[in-house]
């Protein structure tokens, strides 16, 4: 593994008012991810896990500190920036899938590039990363028509089409029961092996966090690592689910 850092994130703080009255979401988080590395943000419901996610997405901005990905300084940039930034350094995935219910499959993974100069580039790409992720019978079908599991596949390939250097993972198998998560996980692995992603995956579920190199816990908005579990055998086969 690289030694160098993907995300280098220093003295976060995220503080909100409401009724006049401060309410500290993020307390001076600080914490690097080596490239390649896979961490998981654990922690209880409203702990702050999601906030920082968000931050270093550049979705949110922190009251103080900065994040740094892949070398690019995300604080008070423009949107017009930031939208570059997550175009070409950021996948995302979430526990809802988020996938546009009137689209297909395809035309769900190919939406991110539809920047793309190339029209039969674009279409290309979205193919074959649906193959990779083990949909190539499913292109045409409406998420409706989809498993859960297969919907998040194709979240999965959404977010990884554009080729980012970091996968963010915001509770990816809450909406799962426990044999399509494991698929699920085992194709996160997959292609961060493939394609040398860093994955920062939220999660409350210690067995989803054993898949990742290191946890780091969020309580009240303080962090702490902890050990980390022997990570559970992958089996890289295709999902069906």
């Amino acid at each position: 593994m690289q030694s160098e850092n993907m995300v280098e994130a220093k003295e976060i703080h995220r503080k909100l008012t409401s009724n006049g009255r401060g309410l500290f979401i993020l307390r001076g988080i600080s914490f690097n991810v080596n490239t390649g590395e896979w961490v998981a943000l654990t922690g209880p419901s409203g702990s702050g896990k999601s906030t920082l996610l968000g931050i270093l997405a550049g979705i949110d901005q922190p009251t103080a500190g900065s994040v740094r990905v892949g070398g690019f300084e995300i604080n008070n940039q423009s949107e017009g920036q930031l939208a570059h930034f997550r175009n070409e350094m950021i996948g995302i995935v979430f526990q809802s899938f988020n996938l546009i219910p009137t689209m297909t499959a395809l035309e769900n993974v190919e939406a991110p590039m539809y920047i793309h100069p190339n029209w039969r580039e674009t279409h290309y790409s979205a193919v074959e990363m649906l193959r990779q992720v083990g949909l190539s019978d499913r292109l045409h079908h409406l998420p409706h028509q989809l498993s859960g599991g297969e919907q998040q596949r194709v979240a999965i390939a959404r977010a990884l089409v554009t080729r980012p250097q970091v996968l963010l993972a915001d509770e990816p198998t809450g909406n799962l029961d426990s044999a399509t998560s494991k698929q699920v996980l085992e194709l996160i692995q997959e292609m961060r092996s493939r394609m040398k992603l860093t994955v920062i995956m939220v999660t409350h579920d210690p067995s989803v966090a054993a898949y990742a190199d290191r946890s780091l816990h969020i309580m009240d908005g303080c962090l702490s690592e902890v050990p980390q579990a022997q990570p559970p055998k992958l089996f890289y086969r295709r999902a069906t689910a």
